[in-house]
């Protein structure tokens, strides 16, 4: 048995080794089905929190909590990562190993200054932020909500560096640990929950969740060191590879900022209409959310280190090649699949989470923004591909105006709908954003190519280290 899957595992790393296309297949089937595992146990502790607390004031609170911290980490954090990428496989390719380390070193102090200094002034001023995201909660609503708030801050920084040193293992080709890293984030809520609800109530899904975070940043950190990379922040000092990241991030950022506001303002709007309406959301969101997590998860952690290997050589034939193969893939499987869940959304929800504190009123609004967030899944995960082709080209500055128009779509959309369809309206006004951007993105990345094709994209020549 042991010899056979010796000879099996020598196959596949042959098989794989023959192309490009090969290699990024076995990446996504890797990461696809580890990130599967993971959100099953994601799923696991929404069920707990389900039948812990149906949908109603308090968790209304957490959500609404948690909306800033998540918003940041999104922003520093995951903005980083793309601009991070493509320039440290340009440097480990051009100039070894050890300028490599130092640009991610050098970067990984910035980061860690910045989500301090983040955490800091948002202890400082978050009940006045809160306020203002939160207009129609009643005092004592508002009060637990602060407090939620004030526990999960410290996920800021620790999911900064999680996300910093999971890209490092990503860059290395280290998909696995990643990938399911996540999954004892939600063991060690579920653990928190089971444990501590009936003493401390939301606050236990709050503490589960600060201690799942310092799990999983401990987890990567150990990966990294496995590696043989080193862990602590340094500073190399400004050199040309730091000046492309900062190029780079600050158009990701702003993006970031303006793809966020996007997220917020659905729950900001779901806040206003009536009580539980934010929870009704969020578990309307729950399937399509892992399925496009699997999904971007997948494409973004595969995909953007090959396609920055393939821009480093400027091989342009063979990113179109493999774009096309991959949007061609991405469609076949998500428009049948959208079609069947849409079909049994109310089933779904029926089988997930009614039971306990969560009814059958519950389970019939939730299947209504459930089957509209659906819609999302083809256009979300075609245009996760181009934004990771775009990321490796540099041009992240498209990716800024493709979020400043999600944005205005999103402010837009929302208001119109949620007066037609209520909560469900917030989740059609999103599916038809990110449609809207897939079709913007799509035509900025050939636009893109075409230039760089021709040798005449001003945006390679001044990014370059």
């Amino acid at each position: 048995m042991y010899k056979a899957l010796q000879v099996g595992l020598q196959w596949w790393d042959t098989w794989k080794a023959r192309s490009i296309n090969r290699r990024i297949l076995s990446a996504l089937m890797t990461v696809g089905a580890l990130t599967v595992l993971t959100k099953i146990a994601s799923a696991g502790k929404d069920l707990v929190v389900a039948y812990q607390f149906g949908a109603g004031d308090e968790l209304d609170a957490f959500l609404m909590a948690f909306l800033i911290p998540s918003f940041a980490i999104n922003l520093i954090g995951g903005s980083l990562n793309p601009a991070l990428i493509p320039t440290y496989i340009q440097v480990r390719k051009e100039e070894g190993m050890a300028a490599a380390t130092d640009l991610y070193a050098t970067v990984l102090t910035g980061s860690v200054f910045l989500l301090a200094v983040t955490s800091v002034i948002l202890f400082a001023i978050g009940p006045f932020l809160l306020r203002t995201v939160a207009l129609e909660f009643p005092e004592d609503k508002f009060a637990l909500t602060v407090s939620l708030f004030n526990t999960l801050l410290p996920c800021l920084l620790l999911s900064g560096l999680a996300t910093t040193w999971g890209a490092i293992l990503n860059a290395h080709e280290q998909f696995s640990l990643a990938a399911i890293a996540p999954a004892i984030m939600a063991g060690v809520t579920i653990l928190a929950l089971l444990a501590l609800t009936h003493a401390v109530s939301i606050h236990a899904l709050a503490i589960g969740v600060v201690a799942g975070t310092a799990c999983h940043a401990a987890l990567l950190g150990w990966g990294v060191v496995r590696e043989g990379i080193r862990l602590r922040p340094e500073w190399a000092g400004i050199t040309p590879a730091l000046k492309t990241v900062w190029h780079q991030y600050a158009p990701m950022l702003a993006g970031a900022a303006l793809i966020g506001s996007t997220e917020m303002i659905g729950q900001i709007m779901a806040a206003s209409l009536e009580s539980g309406s934010v929870s009704i959301l969020s578990y309307g969101n729950k399937i399509p959310m892992l399925l496009l997590g699997v999904a971007s998860m997948a494409a973004s952690t595969a995909v953007l280190p090959y396609f920055s290997e393939m821009v480093a050589a400027r091989l342009w034939d063979e990113i179109r090649h493999t774009l096309f193969t991959y949007t061609r893939l991405i469609a076949l499987i998500t428009i049948p699949l959208t079609v069947a869940l849409v079909t049994f959304s109310e089933p779904i929800i029926e089988l997930l989470f009614h039971r306990g504190a969560f009814t059958a009123a519950h389970t019939h609004q939730a299947a209504g923004v459930q089957s509209l967030a659906f819609l999302q899944i083809t256009p979300f995960a075609l245009g996760i591909l181009a934004v990771r082709l775009l990321s490796s080209l540099k041009a992240n500055h498209i990716l800024m105006w493709s979020s400043a128009i999600s944005l205005v779509l999103s402010i837009v959309l929302n208001y119109l709908f949620m007066h037609l369809l209520g909560v469900a309206g917030i989740a059609l006004a999103t599916s038809l954003m990110y449609l809207v951007s897939m079709c913007f993105l799509y035509s900025m990345v050939f636009r893109q190519l075409r230039l760089e094709s021709a040798g005449v994209s001003p945006y390679r020549a001044a990014s370059r280290p």
